[in-house]
């Protein structure tokens, strides 16, 4: 996801059935999942994300434009049941050690597969530009051909548009740029990106991997542990959360990934460790900025969740005073809590 900073999308509106569930203390709903992810942002994101993909100038987040009203808003089950995914997501290896998956050029009928996966592509509008792209996602797209690089880039550019809109469709654009374009990292993480946006969760993971193992780096750790949350599996959240991939990241990838992480332990009903997870980041009431304004948000989430209604209000305060473009309904919160 490209300079997936979280992004310039609305996030989801908790409304509220969320905001019962929080004071039910039931984490594990998918609302609750989101709002402990996003730290009950309204709209746009931190600048601090990982990804590139997108319009040039629209800043996204560690898993895109997030919006508080559709973040996992498509089903649970797997795009690709019975395919035979290996745990990285490939299919495993057949005889002499090739690799079955659908973008190696040596698997039998490969040819044949490609044709028809062409003839199935969405169709792309007239007047779409790709100088529209990240200039650095361009240059990432110029080991392809040049015409099945323009073709690429405007399938990107239409998951990015209809990220929101038609996350379906989008995740049709996403496969079709990964279908052309299956060696390069920053297309598979857009695949990935787009589908854990569809609610594929298992898609998202498996193309995230392969996007890691193409490019390199700690990739998208939050939005995998969050998928692997999507997937009912928490443990395995933290797990990430504990990899060597965690300690690469920026502050704003570890605030994100904290977020997850304490979201992970709300689900597990273990809402002291939610707390204790989110103070290794050293919230304080002097904090500035967005990032600073979600790990409070986080916080005062989980305190509230342990019963410290009087101490999350203080916090839901602070967020509310630093938010200074309305971007979270801390404000709200204060006024809940009376």
């Amino acid at each position: 996801m490209a300079d997936v900073d979280e992004g310039r999308g609305q996030e989801r509106s908790f409304g509220d059935k969320g905001r019962e569930d929080r004071r039910r203390g039931e984490r594990g709903g998918r609302d609750a999942r989101n709002r402990d992810r996003q730290g009950g942002s309204r709209g746009n994101g931190s600048d601090g994300g990982e990804g590139r993909f997108g319009r040039r100038g629209e800043g996204r987040g560690r898993d895109g434009e997030r919006r508080r009203d559709g973040v996992r808003n498509g089903r649970r089950g797997d795009a690709r049941r019975g395919e035979g995914h290996g745990r990285d997501g490939d299919r495993r290896r057949g005889r002499g050690g090739v690799r079955h998956d659908r973008s190696n050029p040596r698997r039998e009928g490969f040819r044949e597969d490609r044709m028809a996966q062409k003839e199935q592509e969405p169709d792309l509008p007239q007047g779409l530009e790709i100088s529209d792209l990240d200039p650095s996602v361009l240059q990432d797209l110029k080991v392809l051909s040049k015409d099945n690089a323009e073709r690429v880039a405007k399938h990107m550019l239409m998951a990015t548009d209809l990220l929101y809109d038609d996350p379906k469709l989008a995740l049709q654009h996403a496969r079709a740029a990964k279908n052309r374009a299956g060696r390069v990292g920053v297309v598979r993480e857009t695949n990935g990106v787009v589908a854990y946006h569809a609610g594929e969760w298992k898609e998202a993971l498996s193309e995230l991997r392969a996007a890691r193992r193409i490019s390199g780096g700690p990739g998208l750790l939050a939005v995998m542990a969050d998928a692997e949350r999507g997937l009912g599996r928490p443990e395995k959240a933290l797990e990430l959360g504990r990899s060597p991939e965690a300690r690469e990241l920026d502050e704003a990838g570890q605030i994100e990934l904290a977020i997850v992480l304490a979201g992970a332990r709300h689900d597990l009903g273990q809402h002291e460790s939610a707390v204790a997870q989110l103070q290794r980041l050293n919230p304080s009431l002097d904090s500035q900025g967005f990032e600073q304004a979600r790990l409070s948000y986080a916080y005062a989430d989980a305190l509230l969740a342990t019963g410290e209604k009087a101490e999350a209000k203080r916090w839901f305060e602070h967020v509310a005073k630093i938010d200074v473009d309305g971007m979270t309904d801390a404000s709200e919160r204060v006024a809940e809590l009376g």
